[in-house]
């Protein structure tokens, strides 16, 4: 490598190269890594979520209490995120402002395959799910972005020709003969 001429030099005392302002830090880099998400576009499309979320918050903090339409509107989006699972009570509108990025990334289908201990460690839940071994409810699901909601987590199952399925089923012992000619 050459040596840096003096302009260089100086120009480059200005840069940090850690922290750029378009990739907003440490955060950003941090849920990526610890949620597994394989798209900065998800993280993005989270983010814009939370923030149209938390400006309606603000601006129907400002109307007054007893206005009828605030309290159906706080009771819609209430109503919305507790079903999605985002917050886990429907008690206060102190409650909205607690959502965050996480709290999406939260109920994403391998961190719930992980929390229902059907794999050990997110990296194995995202690859069983890219290879066709997830069903929810009927559907079989590939897509790792997929975003279970309260009343589908009770639905999360393996596939039923899947190999993963047939295991579990052989070590409770509970294999049907006629699954076993297939």
């Amino acid at each position: 490598m050459r040596l840096l001429k003096h302009h260089e030099k100086k120009l480059l005392k200005k840069v940090d190269f850690y922290s750029w302002k378009q990739d907003k830090n440490v955060r950003e880099a941090s849920i990526i890594r610890k949620y597994r998400l394989q798209d900065r576009e998800d993280y993005v499309e989270y983010s814009h979520m939370v923030g149209s979320i938390t400006k309606l918050v603000s601006r129907l903090k400002k109307l007054p209490t007893d206005n009828i339409d605030r309290k159906e509107m706080i009771d819609q989006l209430m109503d919305r995120l507790f079903n999605l699972g985002v917050i886990t009570t429907k008690s206060s509108l102190s409650t909205l402002d607690k959502v965050t990025v996480s709290s999406f990334c939260r109920r994403r289908l391998p961190v719930v395959m992980v929390r229902l201990k059907m794999s050990e460690n997110l990296k194995e839940a995202c690859t069983l799910i890219e290879q066709g071994h997830v069903r929810v409810g009927p559907n079989v699901i590939t897509d790792t972005s997929f975003i279970v909601t309260r009343w589908l987590e009770d639905y999360v199952t393996w596939k039923d020709s899947s190999k993963i399925k047939r295991a579990v089923m052989q070590y409770n012992d509970k294999v049907d003969d006629y699954d076993l000619l297939q």
